[in-house]
């Protein structure tokens, strides 16, 4: 059952909303290399599209109704949006949630030594990567510091054309015969990923005089103290925009397509809901999805259900809990995360008639895991058997996929979390090629066609 390329689709019309909305992505990837970052500017759009934040609402009291919309900002690296629809909350929410944190390295709370007149920061990778991918490029800093007093100092280094970028030395292959002979994951080791970051000492210091002119630069630019680094969040990404990918330019090459991709088509198709729509929409954008979904932001605290509990409250003339037990078990879900795409070059890791063909549309995983199916959300025929007709009756291009051959790999979403409360669950994604490199590549038709699928589960669903 081979699906078609979405590209044969399109008329003059469709391929200028297409690039459109390619544009518009590259932006919202470009402006948010990091989840902080990424939120920020969601909740930007959010604002200027009508949204308010939920805790106003709270506090004074206020009753919401069909056609309200509110968001919820968790910490400032989670986010939810929802549209209040006509059907009550025990009818269930349609979710679209993908997560916004992507694999990079982080600056270790004590970063910065010098060793032989150069300035380095310690690192602790973030995810799954493949170190030896991360030498020998331009990277950029991103991120917070936090001083005792409160005051929050945004750090974004390496983004302007006049900015100067760090990164990591590799070996010359003159000196790296016993380098070549181990294998691509000990080629490089974690404790090795560690950032040049200046290397010129700094006048009238006899002692570490290199760290010192990177202290001083610190001060005098931030006002950041050495030890203020003990509070801070500081990311090391890629440098560098976004860009048009293939002399077609019908691809996209950029940092963080997993998730972005399809947390941009989450949001977008969230925005273009019908006034008041026949259920309760959500777009939850989720945190440390790459580690495991842990922590305060991550998918398994509760500030998901947290967030129903007051919705209930505000919407309801008698809260209960167990309104909030049947609205979260009659939730309707697309766990919209990434997947593999076919990649011709390595096609010994892929079953080609059960894989994500890029341009072939917006992929539905059945199952994740890895093996035998080991940590996976398996989602019920039945709703397969929906999404296929409301798919097919909005015109929308998507095929089925597997995350690689059954031996060979696997992985796992936010899916089988939710599920947890008895709603129902089934991952769908954007087709990937060279997923967790700094620099990934996805289909422009792809991400089309995961916004128009997005659109119509939640109008439909």
């Amino acid at each position: 059952m081979e699906r078609p390329n979405a590209w044969k689709t399109y008329d003059a019309k469709a391929l200028e909303a297409l690039e459109k909305y390619s544009a518009e992505y590259r932006y919202y990837l470009d402006n948010g290399k990091t989840e902080r970052e990424c939120v920020t500017e969601t909740v930007a759009m959010a604002k200027a599209n009508g949204y308010t934040d939920l805790a106003d609402a709270v506090k004074a009291g206020k009753k919401l109704v069909p056609g309200d919309k509110v968001y919820v900002n968790c910490m400032g690296k989670a986010l939810m949006l929802f549209h209040i629809g006509a059907a009550p909350l025990e009818k269930g929410i349609n979710i679209v949630g993908s997560h916004i944190d992507s694999p990079r390295m982080d600056l270790k709370q004590n970063p910065f030594y010098e060793d032989t007149d150069i300035a380095y920061a310690d690192t602790h990778y973030y995810g799954g990567i493949k170190k030896y991918q991360w030498v020998a490029r331009a990277l950029a800093l991103h991120g917070v510091v936090v001083k005792k007093d409160g005051t929050t100092v945004n750090v974004v280094i390496g983004e302007k054309d006049d900015d100067p970028v760090v990164g990591i030395s590799d070996l010359l292959p003159h000196l790296g015969a016993d380098q070549m002979k181990k294998t691509l994951a000990e080629g490089i080791d974690g404790e090795g990923l560690d950032v040049m970051v200046c290397g010129k000492p700094l006048e009238g210091e006899e002692k570490e005089a290199v760290k010192a002119g990177l202290l001083n630069i610190l001060k005098e630019t931030y006002g950041i103290e050495e030890e203020d680094m003990l509070s801070a969040e500081i990311e090391v990404v890629p440098a560098g925009k976004t860009r048009d990918y293939g002399l077609d330019r019908s691809m996209l090459l950029g940092y963080g397509h997993d998730d972005r991709v399809c947390a941009y088509a989450s949001v977008a198709a969230q925005f273009e809901l019908p006034a008041v729509p026949a259920y309760t929409c959500c777009c939850l954008l989720a945190d440390k999805e790459e580690i495991g979904s842990v922590g305060a932001t991550g998918m398994r605290a509760h500030y998901f259900e947290n967030a129903v509990a007051e919705l209930i409250n505000l919407t309801y003339d008698n809260y209960s809990e167990l309104l909030v037990r049947r609205a979260l078990a009659a939730c309707r879900m697309l766990s919209c995360d990434v997947s593999a795409g076919y990649d011709p070059l390595y096609a010994h890791a892929f079953e080609k008639k059960n894989a994500a063909i890029l341009g072939r549309g917006v992929c539905y995983n059945k199952f994740t895991g890895s093996r035998g199916k080991s940590g996976s959300n398996d989602a019920n025929a039945e709703f397969l058997g929906r999404l296929r007709n409301i798919m097919d009756n909005n015109n929308v291009c998507w095929q089925t996929a597997e995350l690689g051959r059954v031996d060979v790999g696997g992985g796992g979403t936010i899916a089988y979390i939710c599920a947890l409360y008895g709603m129902e669950v089934v991952d769908s994604g954007v087709a990937v090629l060279s997923m967790h490199a700094p620099q990934e590549i996805i289909s422009k038709a792809d991400l089309y066609e995961a916004i128009k699928a997005y659109k119509a589960f939640m109008i439909e669903g």
